[in-house]
């Protein structure tokens, strides 16, 4: 957690604890207010909102698998990640048959192309090298994907799913396994094997093996923990921002929270294209020290 995730943390605990001591000194009303209630809709449900109300979603029975239950039933998290999925594929198919008619593309297949080229010449290439267009598609759907969950957040009603640390962790998975992928196949197996030991005597390798293991999964963890925290901090302050109004019961702070809020909210859009493009850098460039390693590996070998 950093320090400014931490930060909003330890603030909405004092506001939290602030408004109880108020409360029970017979404050305004002498009504108690929950901030905690307002921290729901970051939290995962097995309810959407809609306008005037609340959709359920449905539920299915728990699998049994040995000593294990296994709850398949879809959360509004879960809803928000397919309804993304849905929107990506919309979105590409539309914006492909756009680029198919038009000699010069237009709108939705111009801002695509922008990206992808983006994407391709100055993250993947870069990272990456020449060898690394081959897995533009991944980083593609991954920037594209991250990018829609982060704003449909910012909808009315909507959700951010990458606010749950389990779909930033799917995504750090899937992360892992491709830089693994990478580096074998640009190193070759036996290769990518020895790179484990460090270069260092056999005496050592007990202590450079585990080092260097533990190396492989500190890299996806960060991409999980990094996305998840800035995605769920920054609509922790706009709940703190909006609480002030009930924490000091006056209209006269309203419009300073809901200016600031505003603000802050403005500055979500800005987060949701940099977090999807710092998680899509740090991925190609994870992926490219791998496949580095076997293009030095491979141009040491022929020198000899």
């Amino acid at each position: 957690m950093t320090g400014t995730e931490k930060m909003v943390v330890d603030t909405t605990k004092v506001l939290t604890d602030t408004v109880a001591v108020v409360s029970h000194s017979g404050g305004g009303h002498g009504e108690k207010f929950e901030f905690s209630h307002l921290l729901d809709h970051v939290k995962d449900s097995r309810e959407v909102e809609i306008p005037f109300g609340h959709f359920e979603l449905p539920h299915f029975k728990p699998l049994h698998i040995g000593g294990l239950i296994i709850d398949l039933s879809p959360t509004k998290h879960v809803f928000f990640l397919v309804l993304s999925a849905a929107i990506l594929v919309l979105l590409a198919l539309y914006a492909a048959r756009r680029y198919k008619k038009d000699i010069v593309p237009t709108g939705t297949a111009n801002a695509f192309e922008s990206l992808v080229l983006f994407i391709r010449d100055e993250v993947a290439i870069p990272n990456m090298g020449r060898g690394g267009t081959r897995y533009v598609p991944y980083l593609l759907t991954t920037f594209f994907f991250i990018l829609i969950m982060n704003l449909i957040g910012l909808v009315p009603f909507g959700v951010t799913a990458t606010g749950n640390i389990a779909v930033t962790a799917g995504l750090a998975i899937i992360a892992f396994f491709m830089i693994q992928i990478s580096a074998i196949r640009a190193q070759g197996l036996a290769h990518y094997l020895a790179h484990l030991t460090g270069g260092v005597h056999w005496l050592l390798w007990p202590i450079m093996v585990p080092i260097e293991v533990l190396g492989l999964f500190t890299k996806p963890f960060a991409l999980c923990i990094r996305l998840f925290a800035n995605m769920t901090g920054g609509h922790i302050v706009i709940l703190s921002l909006i609480g002030l109004i009930f924490l000091f019961r006056s209209f006269v702070v309203a419009p300073v929270s809901v200016l600031f809020a505003l603000g802050i909210n403005m500055l979500e859009i800005f987060v949701a294209f940099l977090q999807a493009y710092v998680f899509t850098m740090l991925t190609s460039l994870f992926m490219g020290l791998g496949m580095q390693a076997g293009h030095e590996e491979q141009a040491h070998t022929e020198s000899h």
